[in-house]
């Protein structure tokens, strides 16, 4: 859904009028890993511990962001007042599509992505726009955002940084979820499979993900949010969805790994 810029007033009567039960509110899940997030009609806006992840109204925004290679952010005061803006571009960020069709925005500077969550935190309203025109794809109520943020901040904090590297103050966030290199999930019916996969990272589309059935390799995409809104099942870390419309569903708990692929459970075997 976009917007002129020049409509926010109108938009934010709206929100106005969804004021109460109905209103968005902002979030924060510490599992499986830190986000603060909230969810407007059929938008979603999620801050992880290091980066963005905007699901617009439509698969087509989603693609024409990806295209451009650039977002604009504007911090609004209220409903007529910007206050401040930051444009996402190939030289401050990495962006790309993630999960069918959210956007992913990767910020080359973590002083940036402090300056974009410290906006987030103190204004009221957030619009992302195009970069080359005076239209928004989405706007979202900033309050509440404020303690969200706060929250993700402490828990990325207090991760441990990815092995291999040195400690930082904010780890990779998909560095987090992938299952160690080398993992082989064994089972199946009639027939035995044997299934392993790798979560890569810098890539520059969609198929951020390589999984290996029986020795033939397939790419494939992350959905940390495969369950939607409903509670996702014990364990589970990530689903693959591949290329050729196969789903794998990738669990973890205590000293347990297994992965799901159609009815039949593979559990770890090596």
């Amino acid at each position: 859904m976009k917007v002129s810029i020049t409509g926010l007033v109108a938009a934010m009567l709206g929100l106005t009028v969804l004021a109460g039960s109905a209103r968005a509110d902002w979030v924060f899940t510490s599992a499986p890993s830190p986000i603060a997030s909230i969810q407007t009609g059929n938008m979603t806006l999620e801050l992880q511990c290091d980066r963005i992840r905007f699901a617009p109204a439509g698969a087509e925004d989603a693609r024409d962001i990806a295209r451009k290679q650039g977002l604009f952010l504007r911090f609004l005061k209220n409903a007529t007042t910007e206050v401040g803006a930051f444009q996402v571009g190939a030289a401050n960020a990495t962006v790309g599509i993630v999960d069918n069709f959210p956007v992913e925005i990767s910020f080359s500077d973590r002083s940036d992505y402090d300056f974009v969550l410290d906006q987030i935190a103190r204004n009221a309203l957030l619009s992302l726009s195009m970069v080359d025109q005076d239209v928004s794809y989405g706007l979202f109520d900033l309050k509440g955002s404020a303690a969200a943020i706060k929250s993700l901040r402490a828990a990325c904090a207090a991760a441990p940084a990815p092995s291999g590297t040195a400690s930082a103050s904010v780890p990779s966030a998909s560095a987090s979820m992938e299952v160690p290199e080398g993992v082989v999930y064994c089972g199946g019916g009639q027939v035995k499979r044997q299934i392993e996969f790798v979560i890569l990272k810098d890539v520059q589309d969609e198929w951020n993900a390589r999984v290996t059935v029986n020795g033939k390799s397939l790419r494939a995409m992350t959905a940390y949010s495969y369950f939607g809104n409903s509670a996702p099942p014990r364990g589970f870390v990530v689903a693959l969805l591949g290329e050729d419309r196969s789903e794998f569903l990738v669990f973890r708990d205590g000293g347990e790994d297994w992965l799901e692929y159609g009815d039949y459970t593979y559990r770890k075997c090596n």
